[in-house]
């Protein structure tokens, strides 16, 4: 970063030091499309910039600040690696997710009444990254037409989400494990391993291994369609071998490679979900798998890195 970028950045909340690491986290916030704020926590790599940036993200929202600290610090070997191949990334925080709030919700519209917007419905989660994406691209640090996303579990199907409804944003992105059921319009009231409680359903016990009872769980093939066309970028699905939802994460491939021939797929066999995330402070503990595995994403972007 340039002398004249550090005088016109803005001003982070905090700077915090990563143990093992003289590249700090700068902590700060992104407005929302309805004018909240959500956190993220910026790392740079060395050299001046503007740097390609990356959006690390994982599972449901909710936490705050505390969840996004135990983030940077515990989980902090994906955000090295990334350094180390030039990129700048940030762990990021969003809004809950909403249930089915992307299925029944639509688009999002706003408009102006009385001089202050107004929308058809509140911003959801993936919005949140949307708010962190055009935050960062802002800033003179970022190279704006270089934007990438990295998302394990519930934000690998936030990935998916924000592309159908926000094109032209990223350049290339990763979905790991991704649990695409709602953006898949997976029929699951008939499900044995999933029960509801006052519409919301609890999911923690579905199994869906196999891509072909996946598939024949599809309830919208139209919209999941036009969902999967509005896909601009190459992505990259990560599935996991041992994984109760491999059959989603397989779909999401099959059904995104019949309209893209730049998507990939890689799965490994592994016993922890959200494997691509290492944890560990001081010393992170990294297995053969996972540095085979972020070492394919690290390639996977340095190809749309042009």
């Amino acid at each position: 970063m340039t002398t004249a970028d550090v005088a016109t950045a803005p001003a982070p909340l905090q700077v915090e030091p990563v143990a093992g690491s003289d590249r700090p986290a700068q902590y700060l916030l992104a407005e929302t499309l309805d004018g909240l704020y959500v956190p993220y926590a910026l790392r740079l790599p060395d050299g001046p910039g503007p740097h390609p940036f990356v959006v690390v993200a994982y599972g449901n929202g909710g936490g705050g600040l505390a969840w996004l600290r135990d983030r940077v610090h515990r989980y902090r070997h994906v955000t090295d690696v990334l350094l180390d191949a030039g990129y700048a990334c940030a762990w990021i925080r969003y809004r809950t997710e909403v249930e089915l709030g992307y299925q029944n919700g639509g688009r999002l519209r706003t408009t102006v009444r009385q001089g202050m917007g107004l929308m058809n419905r509140a911003p959801l989660e993936y919005e949140d990254e949307v708010a962190v994406l055009r935050d960062a691209a802002a800033r003179p640090d970022i190279d704006a037409e270089r934007l990438f996303h990295v998302g394990v579990s519930h934000a690998g199907e936030m990935l998916f989400k924000l592309l159908s409804h926000y094109p032209g944003l990223l350049r290339a992105g990763v979905a790991a494990e991704p649990a695409c059921h709602e953006l898949l319009t997976l029929r699951l009231e008939d499900e044995p391993t999933v029960t509801s409680d006052g519409g919301l359903r609890d999911i923690e016990s579905m199994e869906i291994r196999g891509v072909d009872r996946a598939r024949s769980r599809v309830a919208d093939p139209e919209e999941v369609a036009a969902r999967l066309n509005a896909v601009d970028i190459p992505v990259l699905v990560l599935g996991r071998e041992e994984d109760e939802l491999q059959g989603i994460f397989r779909l999401t491939y099959e059904l995104l490679a019949e309209r893209r021939e730049d998507a990939e797929w890689r799965s490994w066999s592994h016993d922890v979900h959200g494997y691509l995330y290492p944890e560990g402070d001081e010393t992170p503990e990294v297995d053969e798998v996972q540095r085979e595995a972020l070492a394919v994403v690290v390639d996977f972007l340095d190809r749309h890195n042009t």
